[in-house]
């Protein structure tokens, strides 16, 4: 994602139905008065001491050593709404000594301690989910309904490995020496570098942060740089909620970005990195990792196939292929990016998928009614533009949408439906992480699952068919590390979250996750096989 990406020329409008808002009068009158402390237009909050400006570490609120910052820029105007510290490699080395100093005793606590220290986490959470909310659609330009969302999905995290914490159990294993008794214990890996992205500005940090917690390790987070406000005001929650100093840091960057992932991954004090993100800076990482030879769990990208047979619920398809391409205006990992329709329904579902996306309504996240807001900036509107640009000069046909919407803002891109798609078009091997659903015609079950797996990638994979003997083949014949059968929604902290190839390795959330953060010890005690004594 954060490769150059080419400019294309703006081009008259395809397609113009969609309902935009009236933008501009909505941004002015969602906002509350300039504050002293950001210098910059604020949301409404309940609690405006959740807006902070600077980054978290040893329990302290702190600016970047250098005195440097970063403009962080609301992506529906297109206007810089507040500052963060410009954090490098001694501020970050300052984070890895905080967490290193604090984890002797933190990973000495027991899981019922560690439990109740999440669950006072999520609690506050869900007290302050309205504020939150307004601070993640401020920042990263979702609509508030989607944010509210992001929110509760983001506390469940908490909640899940709040419970998770006192269950760490090992085993005892019969050994096979005369005398000897084996048994395991599981440990924290230790100080942990988590990398999060812009696009779940809550719940990818709770997500690493939750299991990491209940295991026993602290953490250095590295913000994303689009969106650290919402990250700064988990960080005060953390405070409030009696989390100890040094057990959770947070340190933000935006052009220093690779360097503090460099220091986390060079330093032989961290002994795991979790990070999500483009596969080819996981690749990097990994790359970086080689020299401390760290536990590593990666989440990279996807490019998600969404397939639709003939013996579908056709309604329900729709539906499905409505929620998994355009949620977050496409903007996630697990978003269908290549949508096959077999041949037989081809026309019928593009007619109903077409009429669905018509009545999305596009504008800034604060608009009551809004589905869909703006692309996080303008590197990710070219991208996109570039797809559609392409699959038209290959014969794609555009249904819906297909152009920028400047009267909106410079960020949003019209939710666009095109068909006619082939293999040859960019949208078939690369992600386009934006609002464009390219669909594909197919004849039969193995030629659209050889197309399926012909990505590098597997993250995520779909399908739609009522014949129930096809669900266990396509399921089990899909090369990816999720598959959502007959639904377009698979996120659940109870549900190991994970890809395969290019993908990345490791799980994320459920019973799984938390050892992701452990080492497995063996203990073997000898000359336990005397007789009893006194016999």
């Amino acid at each position: 994602m954060k490769a150059l990406l080419r400019t294309v020329t703006a081009r008259p409008a395809i397609h113009s139905h969609i309902r935009p808002t009236n933008h501009l009068r909505i941004l002015r009158a969602g906002y509350a008065t300039t504050t002293t402390t950001m210098q910059h237009s604020v949301p409404p909050l309940n609690d405006k001491t959740l807006l902070k400006n600077q980054s978290y570490i040893n329990g302290q609120w702190v600016g970047a050593k250098s005195g440097q910052t970063f403009e962080v820029t609301d992506p529906a105007s297109g206007k810089p709404i507040g500052t963060m510290p410009e954090m490098n490699r001694d501020d970050t080395t300052a984070a890895i000594e905080a967490a290193a100093t604090a984890l002797p005793s933190f990973s000495k606590t027991t899981g019922r301690e560690r439990a109740k220290l999440l669950r006072k986490w999520y609690d506050l959470m869900q007290e302050n989910a309205e504020d939150l909310a307004r601070l993640i659609t401020w920042e990263n330009g979702k609509p508030l309904a989607d944010a509210k969302g992001e929110v509760a999905y983001a506390a469940n995290f908490f909640e899940w490995f709040s419970e998770e914490a006192p269950r760490t159990y090992g085993d005892t294993i019969p050994a096979t020496v005369p005398g000897n008794r084996v048994f395991t214990v599981k440990q924290p890996v230790g100080v942990c570098g988590l990398v999060t992205p812009w696009n779940f500005p809550a719940a990818m940090i709770t997500r690493k942060i939750g299991p990491a917690l209940a295991a026993g390790c602290t953490v250095v987070a590295k913000s994303p740089g689009e969106t650290p406000f919402t990250a700064a005001a988990l960080a005060e929650l953390a405070h409030r909620a009696g989390i100890p100093a040094g057990v959770v840091n947070f340190v933000t960057a935006l052009k220093n970005t690779a360097e503090v992932g460099e220091t986390l991954t060079a330093s032989d004090t961290v002994r795991k990195v979790s990070f999500t993100g483009s596969t080819g800076v996981g690749k990097l990482l990994m790359k970086q990792s080689s020299d401390t030879l760290k536990k590593l769990s990666f989440e990279l990208g996807g490019n998600a196939p969404f397939i639709v047979f003939d013996d579908a619920d056709l309604d329900a398809a729709v539906a499905g292929a409505v929620a998994s391409k355009f949620r977050s205006s496409g903007q996630t990992c697990v978003c269908a990016n290549r949508i096959y329709v077999q041949k037989g329904i081809y026309d019928q579902f593009a007619k109903a998928f077409t009429e669905k996306v018509n009545s999305f309504k596009v504008g800034s996240g604060y608009s009551d009614g809004v589905t869909h807001g703006p692309l996080i900036h303008d590197r990710a509107v070219s991208k996109v533009e570039a797809h559609v640009e392409d699959a038209v000069k290959q014969g794609g046909k555009v249904l819906t949408g297909g152009q920028k919407m400047p009267d909106l803002g410079a960020n949003f891109f019209q939710p666009t439906v095109i068909r006619d798609m082939n293999d040859q078009m960019k949208l078939m091997s690369e992600e386009t992480f934006g609002p464009v659903a390219g669909l594909f015609p197919f004849e039969s079950e193995a030629e659209v699952v050889r197309s399926a797996n012909s990505a590098d990638v597997g993250l995520a994979g779909y399908f739609f068919s009522k014949d129930i003997q096809r669900c266990y083949r396509v399921a089990e014949a899909l090369e990816v590390g999720m598959v959502g059968v007959n639904t377009g929604l698979i996120s659940d902290p109870a549900a190991p979250f994970g890809g395969v190839k290019h993908s990345g390795f490791g799980r994320e959330g459920s019973k799984y996750g938390i050892e992701e953060y452990q080492v497995v010890k063996m203990v073997t005690m000898g000359g336990m096989g005397q007789a009893l004594q006194g016999s």
